[in-house]
């Protein structure tokens, strides 16, 4: 009897463990996010991309924004704000989890767009 109830202890165990385990990369749902990482130029006069320490990337304006991102062009920066769409966005990333869960994918980091509300330098440089 005692066997079976240490069995049992231990098979909790594990399965909890293991469940865990599962959640550890899920990316965030939140509507607001705060992404640390580099920023750099992006294609329009208007556009920049925050490239997350986290592999995700995001791509900002600074109209839509209100925040001057062309002076921290090559810095580390810490930005918060809130994810265009977040449902839709939501839901993509969801899809990409499951792609990369069947095998389907490699990669299926975040990558989406952010409406900044608040900068703060971190560092006056991207390098590691």
């Amino acid at each position: 009897m005692k066997i079976i109830v240490s069995s049992s202890i231990l098979c909790l165990v594990l399965v909890t463990l293991t469940a865990s385990l599962g959640f550890a990369d899920e990316k965030s749902k939140s509507d607001v996010r705060t992404i640390t990482g580099c920023l750099s130029k992006g294609d329009g006069a208007d556009e920049f991309v925050l490239a997350g320490t986290d592999g995700s990337t995001w791509e900002v304006r600074s109209s839509k924004s209100g925040v001057d991102f062309a002076d921290h062009v090559g810095h580390t920066v810490r930005a918060t704000g809130v994810v265009s769409n977040a449902t839709m966005h939501n839901m993509k990333e969801d899809a990409k989890d499951m792609a990369k869960d069947s095998g389907l994918k490699k990669d299926n980091s975040e990558h989406g767009h952010l409406k900044v509300t608040e900068l703060k330098m971190v560092s006056d440089s991207c390098g590691k």
